[in-house]
């Protein structure tokens, strides 16, 4: 499962772990990524949307319509 949001595009991150004695290890920083219905009134249907806890408050704040809009701009397929 690939760990992107659909809306914002944001993915993994990489950077190190530190220890209390200075050692550096390699991690992965991954973003909060949930799977979310929505209603999409204009198709009459719903569709699920990969999005992060960014994402989601940004369809909250726009709407459902337009978030899919940026996502179809984008090239991602809903």
């Amino acid at each position: 499962m690939s760990a992107r949001c659909q809306l914002t595009g944001v993915q993994p991150a990489f950077g190190k772990k530190v220890s209390h004695s200075h050692r550096r290890t390699s991690r992965r920083f991954d973003p909060n990524i949930q799977t979310k219905r929505y209603f999409l009134p204009g198709e009459n249907r719903t569709v699920r949307l990969k999005l992060s806890a960014r994402g989601i408050k940004t369809v909250d704040k726009i709407g459902v319509e337009a978030a899919v809009r940026r996502i179809r701009a984008r090239g991602g397929k809903v």
